[in-house]
């Protein structure tokens, strides 16, 4: 099996339990940004979206999604007590830094956001974050982790819950991973053959340390 020296995580849906959160306040945003509400029947399809088609069925203008980024950014720091690390998760990323590999976050929420619902020993394991309002910029922000690191492409991993996730990673020329609990339903991530597929928290260790 591969060994890599770095792994790029991304945030909500894959660390983090964020989905509930993001789908109680959707149709909030949806009002305050006027784009289309979300119906409860419809959730399930847009799960198996990538990002992109999502916008476009929502009828989100590319100009306003900075803005949207932003307010969601937030709204979660006003409700971030209600957003906690999947179980698992903070015990997963201590065995790869043991296992001396290195750690990064690059998310297009907030790093004070990351940072809190991580905690501060959790955080502290973090080497990298590269976070901020860009839904689409993944893959230059992936190539500035390498950057920083003086890690190559070809020992690295990116590990996310939807499909941006995944076309971001291999546009920087990354491998990647797709975990099972995210946004993004499992039959839509893996026609994009990741690398790894991680169907429990669990396995995240195992796999990534050999």
């Amino acid at each position: 099996m591969k060994r890599y020296k770095l792994a790029i995580f991304d945030f909500d849906g894959t660390l983090a339990d964020s989905f509930p959160w993001f789908i109680g306040i959707i149709n909030d945003v949806a009002d305050k940004f006027g784009f289309r509400r979300v119906e409860k029947d419809e959730i399930e399809t847009l799960r198996g979206a990538d990002t992109r088609r999502i916008v476009k069925e929502l009828k989100i203008p590319a100009w306003k999604m900075p803005l949207v980024a932003r307010y969601m950014q937030k709204k979660m720091a006003q409700d971030i007590a209600a957003i906690s690390l999947f179980p698992g998760i903070d015990q997963a990323l201590k065995e790869l830094a043991s296992k001396g590999i290195r750690l990064a976050i690059v998310s297009s929420n907030s790093a004070e956001n990351v940072k809190i619902v991580l905690g501060p020993e959790t955080a502290q394991m973090i080497e990298y974050y590269v976070c901020g309002a860009d839904l689409f910029g993944k893959s230059r922000k992936f190539s500035k982790v390498l950057r920083q690191s003086g890690i190559s492409a070809a020992e690295t991993i990116c590990i996310g819950d939807e499909i941006r996730d995944l076309l971001a990673a291999r546009e920087a020329k990354i491998d990647c991973g797709a975990v099972c609990w995210g946004y993004a339903r499992a039959d839509a991530l893996l026609p994009h053959a990741p690398e790894m597929v991680f169907r429990e928290v669990g396995e995240i260790s195992k796999k990534l340390s050999g």
